[in-house]
């Protein structure tokens, strides 16, 4: 399963640190991001890492957010610097978790944290 954490209320140009971790029986991590949907909104992709560090950021939180990882722990992590009122969502990960060697990928989601971000 994903647990993700670190949400909560912060005034305008403050920052948040999320984490996620996935635990179980797991045999490895792939690909991990984090995504966000705010009222009335799709969900959309905030960023992304590979499991060899590769990261994609969406064009609106470039520069602010730092994406990043620990695959020993299998734990991801999202450094939010200079919110904004519009960061405002509930933020979701999402990972791709092979059970077994040959058991996977599968697509894994966190229950969601959300992030308040006030005028």
């Amino acid at each position: 399963q994903l647990q993700a954490f670190g949400g909560g209320l912060v005034q305008a140009g403050g920052c948040l640190r999320l984490s996620c971790a996935a635990s179980g029986s797991i045999f490895s991590v792939n690909g991990m991001g984090w995504y966000r949907q705010a009222p009335g909104k799709q969900r959309e992709l905030v960023a992304d890492i590979t499991r060899g560090g590769r990261i994609n950021y969406a064009d609106s939180v470039k520069g602010r957010f730092t994406i990043s990882r620990d695959n020993a722990k299998n734990t991801m992590y999202l450094q939010m610097n200079s919110l904004k009122p519009n960061d405002t969502a509930v933020y979701y990960c999402n990972a791709e978790v092979f059970l077994t060697l040959r058991s996977g990928p599968y697509d894994y989601w966190g229950h969601g944290t959300l992030v308040t971000v006030s005028s």
